[in-house]
C-alpha cells in the first residue's frame, strides 16, 4: 500500500467521481480539513449532507452529493495548491470562478473558507481548490 501524498486532492477525487457516477453518496477518511472543506461545499449547495461516522477504528466522512433532476450540482472541481506546488494568493489577487458562479475554497489564518468571505474580510491564504 503505498501512502497518500495529498489526502485533500483524494477527497476532492472522490467527490468528483461520485457526482459524475450518479452516486447517491461517498466515503473518505476523516481529518478535520476534509470537515471544513465539506462544511463550506453543504452550504454552497454542492452536497446535501455531510456527517463523521466514528464507528469504525478510523473515522471516515460520509457525504451525499447534490442532484438536481437527476444532474450533478459539480460540474467540475481543481485541486490548485498541492504538497509540491503550494499557491498563496493577497485578498485582492483571489480569482472569481465563472464571474462569480462557482467557488474558490482557501486556507487562511483564520480557517477554511471561501474565496467571498476571504475578500470580504481582506484575507489572503493558500488556494486549496476552485469548485463550478
Amino acid at each position: 500500500m503505498s501512502a497518500l501524498t495529498d489526502p485533500i486532492a483524494d477527497f476532492l477525487t472522490r467527490f468528483k467521481n461520485a457526482s459524475r457516477a450518479r452516486k447517491e453518496e461517498f466515503v473518505a477518511p476523516y481529518s478535520k480539513i476534509k470537515v471544513e472543506i465539506a462544511r463550506i461545499l453543504k452550504e454552497e449547495g454542492y452536497l446535501w449532507s455531510y456527517e463523521v461516522d466514528s464507528s469504525e477504528q478510523f473515522p471516515q466522512i460520509r457525504c451525499k452529493a447534490k442532484y438536481v433532476d437527476g444532474a450533478p450540482v459539480l460540474t467540475d472541481l481543481k485541486r490548485v495548491s498541492r504538497p509540491g506546488l503550494r499557491q498563496y494568493v493577497g485578498a485582492e489577487e483571489i480569482p472569481k470562478i465563472l464571474g462569480g458562479m462557482g467557488i474558490t475554497i482557501l486556507s487562511t489564518s483564520r480557517g477554511i473558507m471561501t474565496g467571498h468571505r476571504a475578500r470580504k474580510e481582506n484575507l489572503g491564504g493558500e488556494l486549496v481548490a476552485k469548485v463550478w
